[in-house]
């Protein structure tokens, strides 16, 4: 069994914009920092490519109850991929 590190924040990562989420986020920027004079600067510049590359996929919650994490997915869904059988954790 892999050593799980602990570190100082224990608490879970959030998306500075989630689709859940409705309340709008506070500017933080200071209005020294103007990114419209700066060159090469574009707004979605790389947001066609990260679309391309991203896979999210929500599972039921039942389904996701038969997983212990991310990793336990990817496995299932690669011996599914492979014609091999998956048993589900807790089963």
């Amino acid at each position: 069994m892999p050593v799980r590190r602990v570190d100082v924040n224990e608490g879970i990562t959030k998306m500075a914009t989630s689709p859940d989420q409705t309340e709008s986020v506070g500017d933080e920027l200071r209005p020294e920092y103007d990114f419209r004079s700066m060159r090469g600067v574009v707004r979605g510049k790389y947001a066609e490519s990260y679309r391309e590359r991203l896979r999210v996929v929500r599972l039921a919650d039942d389904v996701a109850d038969a997983f212990e994490d991310e990793a336990a997915v990817n496995d299932a869904l690669r011996a599914y991929l492979r014609g091999q059988t998956f048993q589900p954790a807790g089963t």
